[in-house]
């Protein structure tokens, strides 16, 4: 994948993650998008408070997920790296 191609990506990925950030905030945590394989995974890192949270892969799937291939549906799933 080019950097453009991922550049525009990350960007668009990051607008997704606009919705659920406030959610993820007001519980202390945070989400970073670390990188896009060129298989067209995303891969994300908890951070704050997600990172020992019990339910980040339920998050990870119903909010995380859902928000980034509902946005951009080329993208095959969402990782996370910690």
């Amino acid at each position: 994948m080019c950097d453009d191609t991922k550049a525009e990506l990350l960007r668009r990925i990051e607008e997704a993650l606009r919705a659920v950030r406030p959610h993820l905030n007001a519980d202390g945590g945070d989400v970073e998008v670390v990188d896009v394989t060129d298989d067209m995974y995303v891969q994300v890192r908890w951070t704050g408070m997600c990172e020992s949270c019990a339910m980040s892969e339920m998050t990870l799937r119903a909010g995380i997920a859902e928000a980034i291939k509902g946005k951009i549906p080329e993208i095959a799933g969402v990782i996370a790296v910690n």
